[in-house]
């Protein structure tokens, strides 16, 4: 899709692919993605952007410009939110695939399965996630990633005043 695009174009496409990995993150019902074989560049991002996931015994995850090719910024944005600076960059520079049992350990899925229970355990995974009040959990949503962009203390006065409103 992006061989012999021009500049325009490029930016074009990439602001679509960032404005929809942002668009996971503000809508307000819980995202969870099913990942199996290999979730590559995009596809990493794309897992990494999801609010939950979870994923196959043999599933991979990789950022592979590090290989010596296109180095993966925008999938970066979203690595380092997911798993931190360290680990994004191991990624990103190596651009090695980790396994999906790294990928949990590091924090970019929460559950690994048997590759024939991926499906049924995402379900399974997004039934309890929203189980009880919706408008509670889109509250919930919304209140989590505005705070996480905070400061420790600004993230208390805000989730305290959302706490609060929620309460009435």
């Amino acid at each position: 899709d992006m061989q012999g695009r021009s500049l325009e174009e490029m930016r074009q496409l990439l602001d679509v692919c960032g404005e929809f990995m942002q668009l996971i993150q503000r809508i307000p019902q819980p995202v969870v993605a099913q990942v199996q074989g290999l979730a590559t560049a995009a596809g990493c991002q794309l897992v990494a952007s999801c609010d939950m996931a979870v994923a196959g015994e043999s599933t991979g995850f990789q950022a592979p410009g590090g290989h010596g090719g296109w180095f993966c910024h925008t999938p970066g944005v979203a690595l380092v939110r997911a798993v931190g600076r360290k680990r994004a960059l191991e990624m990103l520079f190596t651009g090695d695939r980790i396994d999906a049992h790294t990928a949990a350990e590091w924090g970019l899925v929460n559950r690994v399965v048997r590759d024939a229970d991926v499906a049924a355990e995402t379900r399974a995974l997004l039934a309890l996630a929203t189980r009880g009040s919706s408008q509670s959990k889109a509250d919930g949503k919304v209140a989590f990633y505005r705070q996480a962009d905070l400061g420790t203390a600004e993230a208390y006065v805000f989730a305290s005043e959302v706490m609060a409103t929620t309460s009435q």
